[in-house]
């Protein structure tokens, strides 16, 4: 295995199907920021007890393995000649986790701070930069074609991080802070 190709050394990289684009193209900013998601999701695994969380531990492995299939549905510039990978009900998939673990922290009402337990921290640094890999889908889906899921997966992945990121604080005995200034914008 290659590591280095000197392919982009020029500023350009390849994407699947054999086109170049620019490192700071609008596709590549997309499924580059969703693989820094996967890493940052890595690191926040590295720091779960994983003899209290295995199944959230699981279930983060899926979640990059998942991750892997929207960075390369991003990658993928000519849908006539390429199948994608994330599945239609990828973001369904995800529901009834986020439903399991909501449970599992406090009710809140209010915006709380990020932070907590360090694992906890980690998986809340994860879940704002899936939001801003949803982002730049959005900016991509104005100028090119996307497949759908893969935006709609990103979207309901941020949701589970969070709530996980709350259960992990939970599970460490460690409460929430509630943003002080903030109205009432969760409902039950």
């Amino acid at each position: 295995m290659r590591i280095y190709t000197r392919g982009g050394d020029q500023g350009k990289t390849g994407l699947i199907g054999g086109a170049r684009r620019y490192k700071d193209d609008a596709r590549v900013e997309a499924y580059g920021t969703v693989d820094e998601a996967g890493a940052f999701i890595g690191l926040a695994a590295s720091q779960i007890d994983a003899d209290r969380n295995t199944d959230i531990m699981d279930l983060l492995i899926q979640v990059q393995q998942r991750l892997w299939d929207v960075g390369a549905d991003l990658a993928a510039a000519n849908p006539e000649k390429y199948t994608y990978r994330t599945p239609d009900d990828a973001a369904a998939e995800l529901e009834p986790h986020i439903d399991r673990y909501k449970e599992e922290a406090d009710q809140i009402k209010k915006f709380v701070l990020r932070g907590g337990a360090q694992p906890s921290a980690s998986l809340h640094v994860a879940c704002t930069i899936v939001r801003r890999a949803e982002r730049r889908v959005v900016s991509l889906m104005q100028r090119e074609f996307i497949h759908p899921p893969t935006l709609q997966y990103l979207n309901r992945l941020s949701d589970l991080l969070f709530v996980l990121a709350r259960t992990v604080n939970a599970r460490s005995n460690q409460s929430d802070i509630v943003y002080q200034n903030s109205t009432d914008v969760f409902r039950h």
